[in-house]
Formats: C-alpha cells, structure tokens, sequence
C-alpha cells in the first residue's frame, strides 16, 4: 500500500455498506425515516471576517474522506444510493473545492451547487423525519440538525469498531506521523528550537497547522512538564537537556497521536528513565486485547509506574503504597490514554452501551478518558508518562507521603520537564497492532 495512494476502492465499498447498515438500524429505532448529515460552516472571528478554520463534521467525514467542503451535506434514506449535495461555489477570492473525484465518487447520487441556499431544495422535505446531524451553525432556512440523541447514542458507540478501511486510512496516518517524528528528532539533535522542530516536523509531514489532527506539541526542558504545551519557543534553550513531541497526522479524515521523549547526548540518567517508562509501555500495549477493561489497565500502569519511581530513586515506598498515597497521581496525573479515529479523543469512550449511559471512571483517576472494556475493532492510545511538575510537586510535599520522596532526586530532574511515550494500538482477536511501532518499523 502506498504511503500517499493507497487501492482503497474495495475497502471503501465494505466500509460505505457497513455505515449504510449501521444508519438503517438507527433511523428505524428512532423512528426516523432520512439520515442528513451536515459537513458544518466556517465560524467567523468576532468583529473580523476573518473565519476560523474549519473543521469539518466528524459524521460527514466517516462516510467520505473529504474534509474542505463546507456548506455540503449528506442524505441517507434506507434502500437508495446515498445523495451528496456538494457545495462549489463561483468565487474569486477563495480557493473553491475541487470537482469530487476518486475512490468513493461512483458510490454516491452527486449534486453540485453554487451557493449555500440551493441545498435546501436537494433535502428531505419532511424535516419531522429526518434525523440532521451537525453543529447549529449548518442551519439553512429551516432546516436544523437536530442531533437526536438516541441516533447519535448508537452511532458513536458502532463508531468504535473500526472498519478495514479505516484501518488502512490510519495506517497510513501513523506512517505520515512516523516520518515527521524522525525529522523532529534531527531537528532536536542539530539544536534546534521549538518553532524550528515544529516547522521541521510539519515540513516532512508536508501538512501546515490546520491540517494536523491537533495543536502539536513541541517541548524542551522543563516545558515536557506542561501536559498540553504549545507555546512554540523561537529561540532555542541555552542548554537542551530533553525533548519531548506529541504530534499526529492525518489522512482522509483519520487521525494518528503519538509521542516520543529524547534525551541529550549527556543525560544518561535521564535516558535510563526515558528506557525504563518505554519498556513498561511495550507491556502496557500489549495487553490491548478483547475483554479487558480500559479502566483496569489504566490502574496496573499506575503500579508499573509507582515500581519505576522506586527502583529509580524517587520514592521509598511500594507501588500500592504509591497509589493508595496519590504518589503516582503526581508523577502520572493524566489518563492512559483515549479512543482514536476520526478525532484524536474519538467519541464513546465512556458509553455503556448503544443506548447510551456512562460507566464512571475508577475514584482517583478524574482525567482518564475511557472506562469501556476493549473489543476487537477498537483503536486506543496507550500513553503512561513520568512528569516533574511544579503544581503537584508542591501539592505532594504537603502530605505525608512527602517523607517518603528524595526530595534532591526530584530536584535534579526538573530541568528534564518529563517523559511520555505514545503508540496507537488497534484491538483484534489475538495479538494487538501496533500502528505506530509498526510505522517506525518500516522506515528502518
């Protein structure tokens, strides 16, 4: 399979039927008898006409990988070809859509349209029975998403079995991000700054910030301990000590996340760190298969992790002292790690069935972002981490654990900021796959 152009012609009409099916099943449980589906309108800046930049519908882009066709929308009606009313506009003063082309185009009943108000003469007239999927901003004379909820209950939790197709779209997701990952380390290792990697990163990927999946993030020192840093820093540190990137890619919709931690040439301490977090995530993926419980998992990495902190001289006290003390919380403070797919944090992660409701997280654990039992199809990030953050540092030193904290230990690891390492895995019905390790894998 090419990294850019994959055959996905056959996938693609397995995955189209599977939806088809899926939409069937959830108009006729909620009474409803057409599926639309928006892909959503640019937002304008306040008091500017400048928009924002947008980010198509999730539902949109599930039946077809085009993103940057605002003012287009989809309509499913059981036992008829889906429609697509496909916004291309007359305009001079912006780059239009291009004509629709490609694998998915012979799969669908097309209607192009010059402005946005001719689409409302291509929708259902019956707006009582349609189920209208979209942000409010898509309304269009009368004709508003709805958004019912039991709809959108049975959709996102089918959403977390991923099809072939979309497996193969985030493959090759993982093997853009994999390649941008390596010139991000160059950059690091020449001396680089945080912009400087960050252009670097997104010249290899040959995707400019609105077309990642999310804000990377790019951070030497101590900034690795700020969960979500984005900051960008121009000018590179004095001295580098670490690098720390979570950055993804995208392909046709689909989304890849991962993260890598480097140590300078001197650090070797903090390599060793860095070996050990690295080997306790290997374990950690490779528990990813069917039956077990997301939450669980989250817990034994809390363990592992407390056992690190000891056996490299942090604490004094066992993991399930750790834990029970909140110790490992201030290490480790966010969750092990969320569906992926169409969106990075994809949805359904707390949904305890098709019907909806939620299954809580475990106490103690407030960020973790799934709490569902793993099944074959699912795709989930697995991402311990190690960090030396000030906040909770603070927080900790006020409680009686405190006593048990080399204190000196921690000090000398705060210029290191702090460790996280992040694979996509795809559940199945025997070993998991690794998308991300197996992108490393094949640059060699």
């Amino acid at each position: 399979m090419d990294i850019q152009h994959p055959d996905l012609h056959p996938l693609y009409a397995e995955h189209l039927a599977t939806l088809q099916a899926r939409a069937d099943k959830a108009l006729l449980r909620e009474g409803f008898d057409h599926l639309v589906i928006a892909a959503g309108q640019p937002a304008m800046q306040f008091l500017d006409d400048r928009p924002y930049p947008f980010a198509v519908n999730p539902h949109f882009k599930h039946w077809l990988p085009v993103t940057k066709a605002p003012g287009s929308w989809i309509v499913h009606t059981p036992g008829r070809k889906p429609k697509l009313v496909y916004l291309q506009p007359h305009d001079y003063w912006h780059v239009v859509p291009d004509a629709p082309a490609g694998y998915w185009v012979e799969h669908f009943d097309i209607v192009v349209i010059r402005e946005a108000k001719e689409a409302r003469a291509h929708l259902p007239n019956d707006v009582a029975r349609c189920a209208v999927i979209g942000e409010a901003g898509a309304a269009l004379d009368g004709f508003a998403p709805n958004n019912p909820q039991g709809v959108l209950d049975y959709l996102h939790w089918q959403r977390s079995y991923k099809s072939a197709y979309e497996l193969a779209m985030m493959r090759v997701a993982s093997k853009i991000g994999a390649r941008a990952h390596r010139a991000a380390e160059r950059a690091f290792r020449a001396g680089a700054s945080e912009f400087d990697i960050h252009v670097a990163y997104m010249g290899s990927a040959r995707q400019g910030d609105n077309e990642l999946p999310y804000n990377n993030i790019i951070a030497l020192n101590e900034h690795a301990a700020v969960l979500h840093y984005m900051e960008l820093a121009h000018a590179p540190p004095a001295r580098a000590h670490s690098f720390l990137i979570d950055a993804g890619a995208s392909f046709h919709g689909y989304a890849s996340d991962i993260t890598r931690t480097y140590a300078a040439a001197d650090a070797g301490e903090f390599q060793a760190l860095i070996d050990a977090v690295d080997a306790a995530q290997r374990g950690f993926v490779a528990k990813v298969r069917a039956g077990q419980a997301y939450p669980d998992l989250h817990v034994h990495a809390h363990l592992v992790l407390g056992g690190i902190l000891k056996d490299h001289g942090f604490v004094r006290m066992g993991a399930e002292a750790a834990l029970d003390a909140g110790v490992t919380s201030t290490f480790f403070p966010h969750g092990l790690g969320h569906p992926i797919g169409l969106q990075v944090h994809d949805v359904a992660g707390f949904q305890a069935s098709d019907r909806g409701g939620t299954l809580p997280r475990p106490p103690g654990h407030p960020y973790l972002r799934m709490t569902r039992a793993l099944e074959p199809g699912m795709v989930v990030t697995i991402e311990p981490g190690l960090y030396f953050i000030d906040m909770l540092l603070a927080e900790l030193a006020n409680k009686p654990a405190a006593k048990d904290v080399d204190w000196a230990r921690v000090d000398a690891f705060r210029k290191y900021g702090g460790i996280r390492i992040e694979d996509d895995v795809a559940c199945t019905e025997g070993e998991p796959e690794n998308l991300t390790r197996d992108a490393f894998a094949a640059l060699g």
